[in-house]
């Protein structure tokens, strides 16, 4: 089987881990398996948790990382259940903990799975198949005021307000059930000029209603909460995120267990009680170079934050 999908700024995830043969590891966003597979072939005693909540995933991970078998661990599960899902397999505290926050290239690919607005198919976009809330559910019963919300906050659309004024007029005749339905509604609620920008004018609602879907947010949330207790002394933790919303949940979680300290500058001693858990590895998130957008496009909009607890 060939496996398409080219996992995002690949050496500088390994090279931040800072592998130990020994170790544990948790890769939180298996995917297909790219991550996942560099860091299992870099163990011998050690072990890897590789978690995710997309059934197919799993199945098609599960058959490339088959040689590795004794060293990994396949876990269905969303990375906000994190301790949940640990203690699960026993596990206290890791060395290293990797997550790619993007939709995979076989997800968006796979038109049947309704992420994509270049394919027509049922408005789907659930990570898992065996969550309640679709997209279609999204678009015809949340109220007009909560979809224009959704489309500025997780889409930064600045058309929000005509989008989901159009969505609430056309839903009010038939219910809007697949993809091109949708696109073609976001595109009638837009101006002309808008229409002949460069990025194709459904991307930003199609993020948006995406992350509302799978409460992506709040995953990311629930995670940089439980992250900082899990990981051993000296782990490094890599999050690679894709937008502005889910980078500033991870930038402001490592913020605040690195520089929390309330107390005033010229205290001698800190009395607030502040302890510091986590330090940035690097201040800047790390982007991907020319070499890998030339094989990965994709990859234009990811950063990399490493840290490290302490």
């Amino acid at each position: 089987m060939e496996f398409a999908h080219r996992p995002v700024l690949l050496q500088e995830c390994i090279n931040g881990l800072a592998i130990r043969e020994d170790g544990i590891y948790v890769d939180g966003t298996l995917g297909r398996g790219g991550h996942s597979e560099e860091i299992v072939k870099r163990l011998t005693t050690g072990r890897l948790i590789a978690i995710d909540q997309d059934e197919q995933a799993i199945r098609e991970a599960g058959e490339r990382l088959a040689p590795y078998g004794d060293r990994i661990t396949l876990v269905k599960g969303n990375f906000r259940d994190l301790a949940e899902l640990l203690d699960a397999q026993g596990i206290q505290g890791a060395d290293g903990m990797l997550f790619d926050l993007g939709v995979s290239s076989p997800q968006l690919d796979d038109a049947a799975r309704g992420f994509s607005y270049m394919n027509d198919a049922p408005l789907d976009m659930r990570m898992d198949k065996a969550a309640p809330l679709t997209a279609a559910d999204v678009v015809n019963t949340w109220p007009e005021a909560e979809l224009k919300r959704i489309l500025w906050d997780y889409g930064e659309e600045r058309f929000a307000g005509r989008i989901a004024g159009q969505i609430v007029k056309t839903r009010a005749e038939k219910p809007i059930k697949t993809t091109l339905e949708l696109v073609d509604i976001i595109k009638r609620a837009m101006p002309a000029t808008a229409l002949r920008e460069k990025q194709h004018p459904a991307k930003r609602s199609f993020q948006a209603i995406r992350i509302a879907v799978n409460d992506e947010l709040g995953a990311v949330e629930a995670l940089m909460d439980a992250v900082p207790e899990r990981l051993n002394h000296g782990g490094r933790l890599c999050i690679i995120s894709f937008h502005s919303l889910e980078d500033r949940i991870v930038k402001t979680g490592i913020a605040s267990r690195e520089n929390g300290c309330t107390c005033p500058r010229e205290a001698p001693v800190c009395t607030c009680g502040f302890v510091k858990t986590l330090k940035s590895v690097t201040r800047k998130p790390i982007i991907a170079g020319e070499e890998e957008l030339s094989q990965n496009p994709r990859a234009r909009s990811a950063k990399l934050r490493i840290a490290e607890r302490i």
